[in-house]
């Protein structure tokens, strides 16, 4: 495994590569060959990273309906995460595009402050903490100070929706709190965390001798420590996550010892890795260091380790979130390879880009996950690439 490599870490490793200059105080180190540093994308693949971002988000443009949604009108989050590209872009019609789908979040609020459109009989719901979680990060992330209001109340009901019993599912979040059942996963997890972590500073705004929102951090990190496989899984999961205590979505197996264990796979594990950064586990943590060691076994942008191509667009936006977060450059291959994860995933996700009339967007043949919507795909493989960018 290798994690946050230095300049001068990798310089050692590929020394014949590189001419180091140091400054006269000998505290800046500068690259002085044609070889680009760790983590940087070359300047053609930026180049096509930006155009197949620029093909996508004009596809969205004309993908949007006038009261500014896209996909599935039941579920805002579709429309939330159609949106997220644009706050992160400089296209001519960002403001446009935000102000329309702004209004249509808008349109979702519900009195208990969350962010969905109640389904009655529906399995989950209305996928309440699902779609709050998402579309109240996205909210948050325009920058409209006239949303502060939103985001804050959607912070108490995500809050008032984490599960606390004398169970395995303790600590963490589900789909639908009102469903009145005992049931939270990694993944609804994951996107709480992710948004009561990148929407904090709101909290600071709330009116003097208001009660602030939040969740009990030292609980939800204990779930997503109990979603982590351990060493007595075996060389294959340890390090790894699973969805939840449950469901073997990556499937079962029996161990060594006897024990059905489930397996680990690749989406779901950078989720739990990133939740745990977002908990401000240290990325010297064992935890964390184990994630990334499972993550560097099973390096891979052919397919969602474990999974196969189910949930792969899912997997390529959360990788690039995760990595970056824990500040990883390279990752080290079995056999001590160096892989530049931006580079290979970059590559991967643009030769993926289905173009038509000169318009570009993304789908999934394998329809789980939702993903055989075009919307979503698209949203997921422009955050990857605009994150593996920066």
């Amino acid at each position: 495994m290798h994690r946050s490599i230095s300049l001068g870490a990798y310089v050692l490793a590929v020394a014949a590569l590189f001419v180091i200059g140091v400054s006269a105080d000998e505290t800046a180190v500068k690259l002085t060959s044609s070889v680009k540093a760790p983590g940087q994308l070359g300047e053609s693949l930026r180049n096509e990273a930006n155009v197949a971002v620029r093909k996508g988000l004009d596809w969205l443009v004309s993908s949007q309906r006038p009261d500014g949604s896209w996909s599935d009108t039941n579920f805002p989050a579709l429309t939330a995460l159609a949106v997220w590209p644009f706050i992160q872009s400089d296209h001519p019609a960002k403001a446009e595009v935000i102000r329309k789908a702004t209004s249509f979040l808008r349109s979702f609020v519900q009195k208990d402050g969350g962010i969905y459109r109640d389904i009655p009989g529906r399995k989950g719901g209305g996928l309440s903490n699902y779609n709050t979680a998402i579309c109240m990060t996205v909210l948050h992330a325009t920058g409209n100070p006239e949303l502060t209001t939103i985001v804050q109340n959607a912070r108490a009901f995500l809050a008032g929706t984490q599960h606390f019993g004398d169970d395995e599912y303790n600590g963490g979040f589900g789909y639908d709190k009102d469903t009145k059942r005992a049931y939270t996963d990694l993944l609804n997890t994951y996107y709480t965390v992710q948004a009561m972590r990148l929407t904090q500073d709101v909290e600071d705004k709330r009116p003097a001798g208001e009660k602030k929102a939040d969740i009990n951090w030292a609980e939800t990190v204990k779930f997503i420590e109990r979603m982590q496989n351990k060493p007595e899984s075996g060389d294959e999961d340890s390090g790894g996550f699973t969805y939840n205590p449950t469901d073997p979505k990556g499937g079962p197996f029996t161990n060594q010892a006897g024990k059905i264990v489930f397996r680990s796979y690749g989406s779901i594990t950078y989720a739990g890795m990133l939740a745990l950064v977002y908990a401000n586990v240290s990325r010297d943590d064992v935890r964390v260091v184990s994630a990334l060691d499972w993550a560097s076994k099973h390096w891979t942008v052919e397919e969602n380790p474990g999974m196969g191509q189910e949930g792969l667009f899912f997997f390529y936006s959360v990788l690039t979130r995760a990595l970056s977060a824990a500040q990883v450059d390279m990752i080290q291959k079995p056999g001590k390879d160096f892989v530049d994860w931006r580079a290979e995933v970059v590559k991967k996700v643009v030769s993926l880009q289905k173009i038509e009339n000169g318009l570009g967007y993304w789908m999934n043949d394998v329809n789980r996950y939702w993903e055989s919507d075009r919307i979503l795909v698209t949203a997921y493989s422009l955050m990857a690439l605009q994150m593996a960018m920066k």
